[in-house]
């Protein structure tokens, strides 16, 4: 889809916005993909930051929130897809904050109990390999999964 017109990109640019929460690279990527030339790309952007359509912080603390509350993302994992939308290294930490430390865990020990039951595995020690493997691979940290795999009696 082509948009030569600037206002008519504007208006439906601020509705993409508008949509859900976004973040520059995203914005950047459709305003340059509708074959607007760099100036009004970025002339676009401090518009939307100005009237508050775009906003990095709040895009942030939005993405950690419904990661780890839908999809169960450990830090690791929300902070690394963070980074690749280029988001700054201030606001992760304050998207950071969003999670709370006593429910990460009990999400995590819920992740764990729910692959628990799902790994055939009967060795201990390659089934504690194998659900360490998959925790980390969704981005918690080791040594919570090593508390969490010590003190849950839903692995054996």
């Amino acid at each position: 889809m082509k948009v030569y017109d600037l206002n008519i990109a504007r208006e439906k640019i601020q509705a993409y916005c508008a949509y859900q929460e976004r973040c520059h690279l995203e914005v950047e990527q459709k305003l340059k993909s509708w074959g607007l030339i760099p100036d009004a790309v970025d002339m676009l952007v401090v518009q939307l930051m100005q009237q508050n359509f775009l906003n990095e912080e709040r895009f942030a603390r939005s993405f950690a929130r419904g990661k780890f509350r839908i999809k169960k993302w450990g830090r690791i994992k929300i902070k690394l897809e963070l980074k690749k939308k280029s988001i700054y290294a201030k606001c992760i930490e304050y998207a950071m904050e969003e999670i709370d430390a006593d429910t990460y865990y009990e999400t995590l020990k819920e992740v764990l109990a729910k692959k628990s039951i799902l790994e055939k595995e009967s060795h201990p020690y390659k089934r504690k390999a194998k659900l360490t493997r998959y925790l980390v691979s969704r981005g918690f940290e080791y040594d919570l999964i090593r508390m969490a795999i010590d003190d849950g009696d839903s692995i054996d």
